[in-house]
């Protein structure tokens, strides 16, 4: 098993050289110490959301914080294409559900849509409660899964912001369930943004779907059943990356 992740402050991470003392504290120091039980002598790993990873031996444990001695380090390039989940807001959790697995599943930025049919309406004080909830589940995620790059939560975005989106990105694919071209047939970009556009429950309305091939989106399929709005994000990623950044 993997040392334990956890997300530092950023900028004391990308100071630390090798033989440095790097100093877990707040939420994340308290998570370390009392939940976690780190203890002296063990190891472990912090990254700073950008791509810096460290690995520390704790010399000093206290309640709230976490001293250990940097072993090792490593630094990751940004990964090409960006892969961008666009994702349908959606009632039950199934929205968060779909952004954790996008999260473990590499994804570089998350960004709720509030589609025509979308059942869940995020406004004024629950839109950034919702928002915060959104960035609290990808950060458990960017741990669970060892991550050293944290994706970003994006604002929520209607359909008229989402079409420029598609218009300055390399690729958009809009998973829709009577698009004849397979999403395993298209050809990926080497660089930019590449979207991958999920609808709610209900479905992309025809006005969505007519707008977004407009602005350049390519509508695709998965195969021959129907996902549900929390594991089509995932598939189409796991396709994705099977030809591109698994290969």
């Amino acid at each position: 098993m993997t040392h334990q992740l956890f997300l530092g402050n950023p900028a004391s991470v990308a100071a630390v050289t090798v033989g440095d003392v790097l100093e877990l504290d707040g939420d994340e120091g308290r998570h370390a110490a009392t939940v976690v039980r780190v203890r002296p002598g063990e190891r472990y790993l912090v990254a700073d959301g950008a791509g810096r990873r460290v690995l520390c031996e704790a010399e000093a444990v206290d309640r709230t914080w976490v001293r250990g001695r940097v072993l090792d380090l490593t630094d990751e390039a940004a990964p090409e294409p960006r892969l961008v989940l666009v994702q349908a807001l959606a009632k039950g959790d199934r929205d968060e559900q779909a952004i954790e697995a996008a999260t473990e599943l590499g994804v570089d930025e998350v960004v709720p849509w509030q589609a025509e049919r979308s059942v869940v309406v995020w406004r004024g004080d629950r839109a950034a409660k919702s928002l915060a909830k959104w960035a609290a589940v990808v950060a458990r995620a960017t741990k669970q899964s060892r991550r050293a790059r944290m994706p970003l939560t994006s604002s929520a975005v209607d359909l008229a912001a989402l079409v420029a989106r598609v218009e300055a990105a390399a690729l958009t694919v809009v998973l829709h369930e009577e698009a004849i071209l397979p999403l395993a047939g298209v050809e990926l970009p080497r660089d930019g943004d590449l979207l991958v556009v999920v609808g709610p429950e209900g479905g992309i309305s025809p006005r969505e779907l007519d707008a977004l091939t407009e602005a350049g989106g390519r509508p695709v399929r998965l195969g021959t059943t129907i996902l549900r709005s929390s594991s089509a994000g995932p598939a189409a990623l796991a396709v994705i990356n099977a030809a591109s950044r698994w290969r």
